[in-house]
This record gives C-alpha cells, sequence and structure tokens, in this order.
C-alpha cells in the first residue's frame, strides 16, 4: 500500500548502511556521477512532467509513486510507446504494436489504461497498419491525464519532497554529517530500489 511504500522509503532514507559506501568495489562503482542528482535537476522537474519523465532518475521516483497509487499502467504504457517509435526493423513494427495494444488498450487488456472510446477506436484502426505513429494519439492523451493528475499529486509527495528538500531535512542525527550529494545519491538509490 501506499502508507508501507512511503514507510519503507522512511526507513531506507534513515538506515545509515544503506547511504554508507561499500568496501566491495562493485558497489562504488554503482554509486558514480551519473547516478548523481543535483537539487537543481530534481528542481526542474517541478517545471514539467517532460522534464520529470525524461531523466532516469526523474522516471524512477515518479514510477514509483505511480506504484504506490496502483496506476503504473500510465507510466508504463507512455515508455512502451516511446521504445516503440524508436523501432528501426519495419518487421518489428507489428508484432510490437500488437503486444502494446493487447497489455494498454483492448478491452481485456491487463494493464488497461483510461481512454476516450473515440481515441481508443482510432487506435484500434490504426492497429490495421501499425506505423511508427499509430500510438501518438493515445500517448499524448494519456501524458495529458497524467500532467493533471498524478504529476501534480507527485509534486506535493514524499517522492518528490524528499529529494527536493534540504541537505540533512529528513535524515537521522546520525545521517546529517553527510554531503548534499550524498545525500542525493541515497535517495536515488531508493528510488531505484523502489521501482
Amino acid at each position: 500500500s501506499a502508507k508501507d511504500m512511503k514507510y519503507r522509503l522512511g526507513f531506507l532514507l534513515q538506515k545509515s548502511d544503506s547511504c554508507d559506501y561499500s568496501s566491495s568495489q562493485g558497489k562504488k562503482e554503482k554509486v558514480s556521477s551519473s547516478q548523481r542528482v543535483s537539487q537543481e535537476e530534481v528542481r526542474k522537474w517541478a517545471d514539467s512532467l517532460e522534464n520529470l519523465i525524461h531523466h532516469d532518475r526523474g522516471l524512477a521516483a515518479f514510477r514509483a509513486f505511480l506504484k504506490s497509487e496502483y496506476s503504473e499502467e500510465n507510466i508504463e504504457f507512455w515508455v512502451s510507446c516511446e521504445d516503440y517509435k524508436r523501432t528501426k526493423s519495419p518487421a518489428k513494427l507489428s508484432p510490437k504494436a500488437r503486444k502494446i495494444y493487447d497489455e494498454f488498450i483492448s478491452v481485456q487488456a491487463t494493464k488497461e489504461v483510461n481512454l476516450d472510446s473515440c481515441t481508443r477506436e482510432k487506435t484500434s484502426h490504426n492497429m490495421l497498419e501499425p506505423t511508427l505513429s499509430c500510438f501518438d494519439e493515445a500517448q499524448r492523451k494519456i501524458f495529458t491525464l497524467m500532467e493533471k493528475d498524478s504529476y501534480r499529486r507527485f509534486l506535493k509527495s514524499p517522492y518528490y519532497l524528499d529529494l527536493v528538500s534540504p541537505p540533512g531535512a529528513g535524515c537521522g542525527p546520525e545521517n546529517c554529517k553527510r554531503t548534499h550529494t550524498h545525500t542525493l545519491d541515497c535517495n536515488s538509490n531508493i528510488i531505484s530500489q523502489c521501482a
């Protein structure tokens, strides 16, 4: 449940060994500069949903939030459409399109997204001859739905606020000596563990 996820995140934030650098080389490599999220970057996520979901850590945080609300099918559909649009081989278009349609759009879809009947019908028609743009309208509708609804709640949630808060704000006394950047590393790692 959302309450359990919130507790788990809080617990992981306070747990000192989850943030300590490990002596093993493998874990040290994981906490690389590419995984760091600056406060400036995190603040940009509040400018637009696009900024958020086009950043790996932002996408992971948003996905974890949607999972806590039992609505992760929206972001999964959006990500699947983005992946679909990068398909190079024409032979792969039809099977990939069918998989996306069956998983997210058809009436018996396991992760059905909330589309109006007109968009659903148009997307169904597009399945007769799938092109790289056959999901564009449906993807745009789901993006708008997330932007007006879940994204606004995300910005008020601990998933975002814990990342954007000043260094040490969410730490227990033993963790407050950490540097600003290290705190963000910890939060980023927590997001990836929960995603």
